[in-house]
Order: C-alpha cells, then structure tokens, then sequence
C-alpha cells in the first residue's frame, strides 16, 4: 500500500466520524430562543461539548489512519523484505541441492570404484561374489589357441607304422626264350638255341598280417600272384625275399602267401568292414606303378558299401562284394591295404574302373567278407565248395535257335554246354542244352546267380532240387552235391 493510498483513506474517516452540527429550523428537539441568556448559555454549551466531542473523535480517527497508514508501511517493507528474503533463500537453496548432488555423484563415484577392491561386500553377502563370477565364468569364456597335441595316433604316425607291413609283390613266370642265330634265323630243330627264362610279368601290394611259428603271412589279390613260377617280397626297409604261396581262391580274387618271420617287425590288423559308413575316412596304402612308388599313401572316404561288382575270372564270373571309395588306388596297388583311421585294415584293393572320364571310383574287398576265406587258405589250401560238375552259359549269351523251343515267358536262365563225368550234375542225370532256370525254388537268371547260390546257401552234401527246362519242358532234377 502507497502513502496516498493511506492519506485517502485517513480523509474518508474524517468525513465519515464528523458530525453535522447545523441545527433545523422546526426541529422539536431545539429549544425556544426567548431572548433569555439561560438559554444560550445553554445552547454555547451543548455547542462546544459537541465541538468538544467532534475533535476528540478526530483526533481519535487521525490516530487510527496514522496507526494503520504506518502499519501498511511496516508490512509494505515487511513483504518487501520477505520477497528479498525468499529470492535469498532460494539462491541458498539452489546452492546447497547443487553442493548436495555434486557430493552425491562424487561420493557414488568413490565408492563403485573403492568398493569392489574391499572386502565389504563379502561381509554381508558371501555368496554375491561367487555367483556373479560364476555365473560370468558361464557366460564370457577367453578365446586361446589350443596347442596341437603330439601323439602317437595321428595319422603320420599310424601310416607309418601299417606302412612296415605293407610289401611289395613282383610276379615272375616262365617264358621260352629263342636263340637266333647270327643272321636271325631260328632253327626250331635246335633245342639247344632255345631256353627257359624267368620274366617278370606284373607288380602288386600285399599286406602281413600274422607272425607265427617262425613265418609271416601276407593276404593279397589272386590276380597279383596268378601264374607265378616265382614271387619277390620287398620290404618296408628293401629287404627282398621270395615267398610260397599257401592257397589262392580266383572267385574272391584272394591269395595268401608265406614268407620267413625273421624279416617281419610288424603285422597289420584287421578291422570290422561292417560298421563303415558313407563320408568315413580312409587311406589306401601300396606300391602304385611298381616298386619305385613302393608304400604310397593317399586319402579318402568311404563312397559307398555292398557295392556288387561283376568280376570275369580264370574261375568264371562272379559278383563281388566291395567298399567304393575315392582314395587313389592305381595299377600296383592291387592286394594293398585299405586302412581306417586307427589304422586297422578294413578292407584289401581290389579294383578300380578306368575308363575315361572316369575318376575316384574304387574298390576294395570288405576284411568281413575276405577273414573266412583267409582262414581257410591258412587251414585247407584252397576254398572247399559244392561242386557241380557242369560248364555254363548265360542263356541271353546264346542265340534263340539253340534254345530248344523254350516257352516265350523264358528269357533268362543258365544253359549246360558241358556235363563231366562221375560229377554230381552227371549222377543226377544233366544234359547238354539243358536249361537251369531255378534252385530250390529260387529263380537263376544267369551263371553269376547260380554261383553264389551254390557257395553261399548250400553245402557240401546237401541235396539241391533243379528246375530244368529240356526239350521245352520242365522237369526236376535232384542233385546231391561233392566237393
């Protein structure tokens, strides 16, 4: 509140607090003036007790506008004051929640840093800790290189270990050499002029894989040492010897072969074909091209097993059971050693498709199928199979004029072209252009079917019924098979 704002007011209580003192001319309240002084000593005295009154109320109503006028002046500059009291107050506070919070982030700072490195924590929760870093154990795990580890199965060291059982296979015959004389002439009448010279024909691998008795023995491809006047064994160091064969069997394509155990240090073993797989890892060992690649090594998987190949050999055809791999496997490497990883011989190379554009398709002889021929190499000499006594050709082989009006739904089956005497097939009444088209009720389509039926379902001695077609008829036929 101003100051004229104050005075204002002091006037409208002046105005407000006086009091007219004109008197009405008809008022009933006024005395008579009858000229006496009685009545207007009177009327002077009510006068100046009102006049009295009046200033005394005055002056009362100016103490009041003055007691009011300097309180709005004291509460004018108490609001003031408070007002820069208030702007002071809140500079201060200002002040203090900046210093607070400053010491708040200064002192939260000290303490995530100070506080991990002391064992304050721990005191009230022990198990905090090792939770966390276990859990961060699980979690974040350091990435190093791990040192290659040096053992005696990697797959250097298994390769040259089977690699001291690996020999190679030379195979000499004999072959009439002529003399010519001086001009070049041969005189046939001459014997003298001519001789019998041993000539290396052909090369394969073999594998040792028993040491006994003072002797070594060696599987390998009958094809290797077919023919052979003379077998030369080299060995893993160029040892050479020669070597006898104990038995071969041209159906499987397998021999084996003995030579002194005195050159062996090692022996190789076999390992169960049966759980090879598609992708497995495998590496053919052998003497590719010769001797002079002697223990040649080369990788590769197992592309396929129970693969049925149809092999022509000096025994007739036949299909044989093989492992398909991808691993090199080259002329030479015939009778070598087909090894897994562990460097156990799973099967023995056999063959290999050579056509051209052909390529990585291989083939060994699965070690289940080839141990029971081995052993009995080893035992007898030779396989024992039922024997029939008959020669035979596919009848698809045969032109139609020589089928003997057979019916028209006959168009496979194996015809006899020879009967020998004092055989079973002779005994039991076969023919020349008979036709066989079954063996105990199994259907024969060819002379391959018929072979493995009869080595691999019957055995000596057993009793075989025949459907034979002759003269475009069928009959049975009751053969009791030999050896």
């Amino acid at each position: 509140m101003s100051y004229k704002d104050g005075f204002e007011n002091e006037n409208e209580l002046s105005q407000s607090n006086s009091i007219d003192i004109t008197v009405p001319a008809n008022s009933e309240d006024a005395p008579v003036e009858k000229g006496n002084e009685t009545a207007d000593f009177v009327h002077s005295k009510a006068i100046d007790e009102a006049i009295t009154e009046i200033s005394s109320q005055n002056i009362r109503s100016t103490d009041e506008a003055k007691e009011k006028t300097e309180e709005s002046i004291v509460m004018e500059q108490t609001r003031t004051a408070n007002n820069s009291d208030n702007r002071n107050n809140k500079k201060r506070n200002l002040k203090g929640f900046a210093s607070t919070l400053a010491a708040g982030v200064i002192g939260s700072v000290l303490t995530l840093t100070i506080l991990p490195h002391t064992d304050y924590i721990k005191s009230f929760y022990p198990n905090v800790e090792a939770t966390n870093s276990q859990a961060a154990n699980e979690v974040i795990k350091p990435v190093a290189a791990q040192p290659t580890a040096v053992s005696t199965s990697s797959i250097a060291d298994t390769v040259e270990k089977v690699s001291k059982a690996i020999v190679g296979i030379v195979n000499y015959q004999q072959q009439q050499q002529q003399n010519n004389d001086f001009f070049g002439n041969n005189n046939d009448n001459n014997n003298s002029n001519n001789s019998q010279q041993s000539v290396e024909t052909g090369s394969g691998s073999g594998v040792i894989f028993q040491k006994i008795n003072g002797s070594a023995y060696i599987v390998t491809n009958n094809h290797v040492v077919e023919g052979a006047t003379k077998l030369e064994i080299s060995l893993y160091n160029g040892t050479k010897t020669t070597a006898q064969v104990v038995g071969t069997d041209a159906l499987t394509d397998l021999a084996v072969l003995k030579i002194d155990g005195k050159y062996v240090s090692e022996t190789a073993n076999f390992g169960n074909s049966s759980i090879l797989r598609p992708g497995d890892q495998v590496y053919a060992i052998g003497n590719p091209l010769g001797l002079d690649l002697s223990r040649t090594v080369t990788e590769g998987i197992v592309s396929a097993t129970n693969r049925t190949i149809s092999v022509s050999t000096s025994a007739g055809n036949w299909d044989t059971n093989v492992i398909q791999t991808d691993a090199a496997i080259n002329p030479g490497n015939s009778g070598g050693a087909l090894i897994n990883p562990q460097g156990q011989v799973i099967g023995i190379n056999s063959l290999k498709i050579s056509e051209s554009g052909v390529e990585g398709l291989g083939f060994a002889i699965p070690s289940n199928d080839l141990i029971p021929i081995v052993n009995q190499l080893i035992k007898n000499g030779k396989i024992v199979r039922p024997f029939l006594g008959v020669g035979l050709e596919d009848l698809n082989q045969i032109p139609q004029i020589y089928w003997q009006s057979l019916p028209n739904n006959i168009q496979k089956g194996v015809m006899v072209t020879q009967v020998e005497p004092n055989s079973s097939a002779s005994k039991a009444g076969f023919q020349v252009k008979d036709v066989i088209v079954s063996m105990n009720g199994t259907q024969i389509g060819n002379s391959t079917e018929l072979r493995k039926y009869l080595y691999t379902k019957v055995n000596i001695g057993d009793d075989v019924n025949f459907g034979v077609y002759r003269n475009g008829k069928l009959t049975t036929l009751k053969v009791k098979l030999s050896n």
